[in-house]
């Protein structure tokens, strides 16, 4: 092979890369910016901490050198008239520029529709605009999602008509306050008549009716990224494997480019990473929102007719033809199979989720919502509180510090070569 390089490319914004459809928007068009402290409140279905990790996670990955924090405070059987109530302890307290709402799946009461109970609904959605807004708090105004029942016909039937009008609702809310609505129901239910409709008996969104596991909250986090107008792009590359010459570069640097008859090689520094949970593989089966997510571009010219190897940093993780590089390919599902790109993505996977569980655990749950019978009070109850709190509180920068570091990302070897050389 011969070298040519050092040749350094930098990001052009605004192409349109190798026929990948999927929106792509520009980062001062996404609703959290650089510097956002955002709240994520609702009820159990936000507690479970999965969609709102999974929100976390493509948004630091995709905006790595951001400075960002988030709070998850859902509680179990809240309503939007709680969250309203608690607005002050747990939204006020973190001093938020961002935050979304997700209430309405407890708020109808399991029920057909009923006025009193909607106009509670309101009330409480009403009352925490108008907090958000005296705090000047950006808000995004997340639908209920629909429940799930495998062994009906599919459709908006029962107790998901009520959702839909719950659902109206929050867009009411959105336009009345100047924020921004983010439809979740609609979309989920397409996949559950998709499901539905291919007969399947199984929960296409994990979990229970009601609660979805990790396939359904990542369908969840799906929509309200859309919603919020997440970027798809994670970074492309165009390059000749006959001369080595670049062609659209997106989001990314290259370097050391080595081209010949043997195929050819480079190094390719990404300003993001692909993101998509393991955990929520089934829905793939459904949608393929892992690449509606992740554009993660390579398309290579000039090769001569046959199969071959992609390697990341040595490790092969795709096969594709010459015709299909040529093209263009999404090597997201391939990178995030192994190698180097998956490691540093499962390293900042670990970090987030260990910052929200010791928050979750050790602090909000364990302090903040912990109750204490009347018979264990003393008089220095509080004062301890206080203590334990300022101690826990004292371990977040630690754990926020290892998130920053996990998104510093390194540069790694890319090949294409002939399948088995």
């Amino acid at each position: 092979m011969k070298r040519i390089g050092p040749l350094v490319v930098a990001p052009v914004v605004a192409v349109l890369l190798l026929g990948l459809s999927s929106r792509r928007l520009h980062a001062e068009e996404f609703f959290f910016k650089d510097a956002d402290r955002i709240v994520i409140i609702g009820d159990s279905i936000t507690e479970q901490h999965l969609y709102s990790n999974y929100v976390e996670m493509w948004t630091v990955s995709r905006f790595p050198g951001w400075k960002l924090a988030f709070r998850n405070v859902g509680i179990g059987g809240d309503v939007s008239p709680g969250g309203n109530g608690r607005f002050k302890r747990d939204v006020f307290s973190f001093d938020p520029t961002a935050m979304t709402v997700d209430f309405g799946m407890n708020d109808g009461g399991y029920k057909a529709f009923e006025d009193g109970r909607y106009k509670n609904y309101m009330n409480g959605l009403q009352g925490m605009a108008d907090q958000a807004k005296q705090a000047k708090i950006r808000v995004a105004w997340i639908t209920p999602q629909p429940v799930e029942h495998p062994q009906e016909p599919g459709g908006i039937i029962g107790y998901n008509q009520t959702l839909e009008r719950y659902s109206a609702g929050v867009k009411e809310i959105a336009e009345k306050n100047s924020g921004l609505f983010v439809d979740q129901f609609h979309s989920y239910q397409a996949i559950l008549d998709k499901a539905r409709q291919a007969k399947s008996k199984e929960m296409a969104g994990g979990g229970d009716a009601v609660h979805p596991g990790g396939p359904g909250q990542a369908l969840m986090a799906s929509a309200i990224l859309k919603g919020l107008h997440f970027p798809t792009l994670v970074s492309s590359v165009e390059i000749d494997a006959g001369s080595g010459s670049i062609g659209k570069v997106e989001n990314c640097k290259i370097s050391d480019i080595q081209a010949g008859e043997a195929g050819i090689s480079f190094a390719r520094l990404d300003n993001a990473l692909p993101f998509f949970p393991e955990e929520a593989k089934s829905i793939l089966n459904w949608t393929p929102i892992r690449e509606e997510l992740n554009e993660y571009g390579l398309k290579v010219n000039g090769l001569k007719e046959g199969k071959y190897e992609v390697r990341l940093g040595g490790k092969k993780v795709a096969t594709f033809t010459a015709a299909e590089l040529a093209k263009g390919v999404n090597l997201t599902e391939a990178a995030l199979s192994g190698g180097p790109v998956a490691d540093q993505v499962n390293k900042l996977w670990k970090a987030v989720k260990a910052k929200n569980d010791f928050y979750h655990g050790r602090i909000y749950r364990g302090i903040v919502l912990a109750q204490v019978p009347d018979f264990l009070q003393d008089k220095d109850l509080e004062g301890k509180r206080e203590a334990a709190m300022k101690e826990r509180l004292a371990k977040m920068p630690e754990l926020e510090d290892a998130i920053s570091k996990a998104k510093v990302i390194e540069p790694h070897k890319v090949e294409i070569v002939p399948e088995g050389k």
